[in-house]
């Protein structure tokens, strides 16, 4: 089965989209929507870098990640705001990393694959590691669920249960970081955000709970990357952007119907 290119695509939309969803639900909930996307700019950085080094790529765009946010949360409340920070920090680390592509030598490098996806080109080690990050950002979603949720909800609650803000929102850091490195061969650099947000905005108007809005968000996104896989495949389109495009059609979707409902029901 997997020496078809196809199922090993399915698979690999299959795995980004079950660990991009409740993240993205976290991301939604917090309004860190830009940072996300600072994060998934500077994973072109981390590329260029883990090419200079020979190192793993996915450990040069987990570095970076970390770097980024890392550095954002020290420099925060520092005479900047947060979102000047992360837009500063985002389009420097695309800018820089693009600049240092060109000095790889004897490398020939897809920079749109990069920006933009080659879910295509997908391969058994890459499945790999898409599935081992999918299944690492999910155990600790599960394991910090809860806190995740007080932090998120009130941190004055959270810290009336001995919880540390500070701690989960490294928690979540160190799952985006993941969820980037790994969805950046599916939908590239510049769509990782959208992979992220659209599915858990599409599944809020339709839950009642946390946890359902969650499971939801994760129905859509994989429903938006196997569907949008097809759709490139069939109409000959990008794939990355495919997915995207399908992802915000069920937006419209939600929210028209959502808000049919709401004036039938008044």
């Amino acid at each position: 089965m997997l020496d078809d290119f196809m199922w090993r695509a399915a698979l690999a939309g299959l795995g980004v989209g079950l660990a991009a969803a409740p993240l993205g639900c976290f991301v939604v909930w917090r309004r860190i929507a830009y940072f996300g996307d600072a994060t998934a700019h500077a994973a072109i950085l981390g590329v260029a870098l883990a090419l200079l080094w020979n190192i793993s790529i996915f450990a040069g765009v987990v570095s970076i990640a970390l770097l980024m946010a890392i550095s954002v949360s020290l420099l925060s409340g520092k005479g900047y705001a947060m979102d000047t920070l992360l837009g500063v920090m985002a389009h420097s680390a695309l800018a820089i990393g693009l600049v240092a592509v060109s000095f790889v030598a004897g490398v020939r490098i897809d920079l749109h694959a990069y920006l933009f996806g080659d879910i295509l080109a997908v391969g058994k080690t890459d499945l790999v590691i898409i599935w081992s990050g999918a299944i690492l950002v999910i155990g600790l979603m599960l394991w910090r669920w809860q806190a995740l949720l007080t932090a998120t909800l009130n941190e004055e609650l959270a810290h009336a249960s001995h919880i540390n803000p500070r701690r989960e929102q490294l928690v979540l850091t160190i799952a985006l970081a993941i969820v980037v490195a790994v969805a950046l061969k599916v939908v590239g650099a510049l769509l990782i955000a959208a992979l992220l947000i659209i599915p858990a905005a599409t599944a809020r108007p339709f839950s009642r709970t946390p946890e359902q809005m969650a499971v939801i968000a994760a129905v859509i996104a994989m429903a938006a990357t196997t569907g949008g896989l097809r759709a490139a495949y069939t109409f000959d389109t990008p794939t990355g952007p495919t997915i995207v495009s399908l992802a915000a059609a069920f937006f419209v979707i939600s929210t028209l119907a959502s808000q049919g409902w709401q004036r039938f029901a008044s």
